[in-house]
């Protein structure tokens, strides 16, 4: 594991079992807990900003549109900090490959671009939970949940999120990289064939984003996702914008939200998002050097 420098205080006595975590998921789903956004906006100024873990392990959300990257820098944090990288996204499609009981109703729901009921997603992370708790995981990264304030109030009753790190990109780049997305049918490796060079304007500056390409024996089989396509992916886009507002805010005034703009490329955006987070990979640091 990388050796990871870090600001650490004691964590307060929380919710720690992941099965009791698990078990509230399923009851809690029945409770009436959809807090409006116009209630948060009416309290007090946002706490200032806890970027460091409060204890050895973290428990952190990762919260940005489709395809801006979550899954990419939530794997690399889960790897340096040695917790478990959760994602929702995952987990559909692990139980749409599974013939599962979910699978046909989950693939009318993912081809349409429509986002995955509460119940299902907690169903599915529920059961995820219960797993780790089986081979005694401690700390996670959670990445595509919460996404409704509904989703934010259960997480917050059970367990303690330290940290949210919300990752924004600009949109005409976010589609570009959406659209360039494949996956190697034969291992399963995802890869990007866009090429994204925006040029700055406007006020905005430039962003570049080299091709994440496939080795030479992954570049015949290349597949698209069935639902990486420009009219599911704007509806998609679409749907998040309007459901993200609220969930940040819930952060912003507990003090939790990050904001986080991706200057370009992992090259360019991971040493930046290391020094947001007070966090140092210095494996990284002997690879750049090497």
């Amino acid at each position: 594991m990388a050796v990871v420098s870090r600001i650490v205080r004691s964590r307060p006595s929380s919710f720690s079992s992941y099965y009791y975590i698990s078990r509230t998921f399923s009851s809690a789903i029945r409770e009436e807990t959809d807090l409006k956004a116009a209630s948060l906006l009416g309290q007090d100024k946002p706490l200032p900003l806890r970027r460091e873990p409060r204890g050895g392990s973290v428990q952190w959300v990762f919260l940005g549109c489709p395809g801006v990257g979550k899954g990419t820098y939530a794997s690399r944090l889960s790897n340096l900090l040695d917790v478990p990288h959760i994602a929702t996204g995952d987990l559909v499609r692990e139980e749409l490959s599974s013939s599962g009981p979910l699978a046909s109703q989950l693939t009318e729901i993912v081809n349409q671009g429509k986002l995955v009921s509460d119940e299902i997603i907690i169903n599915l992370l529920s059961k995820r939970l219960e797993a780790g708790e089986a081979k005694g995981e401690s700390g996670f990264i959670l990445d595509g949940f919460p996404r409704t304030i509904r989703q934010a109030e259960i997480l917050e009753g059970v367990t303690n999120i330290d940290l949210v790190i919300n990752l924004k990109l600009r949109e005409e780049a976010l589609l570009a990289k959406c659209l360039g997305r494949r996956i190697c049918s034969d291992c399963g490796g995802n890869y990007n064939v866009a090429c994204i060079d925006i040029k700055d304007g406007n006020g905005s500056p430039g962003i570049y984003m080299a091709p994440l390409l496939p080795p030479p024996h992954c570049a015949s089989k290349l597949i698209t996702r069935s639902d990486d396509t420009e009219v599911v992916v704007k509806e998609r886009l679409r749907i998040y914008n309007e459901m993200s507002q609220p969930v940040e805010e819930f952060y912003r005034i507990r003090g939790k939200l990050l904001e986080f703009e991706l200057p370009g490329g992992i090259p360019e955006s991971w040493p930046k998002l290391l020094q947001a987070l007070n966090l140092e990979d210095h494996e990284d640091k002997q690879s750049a050097a090497a």
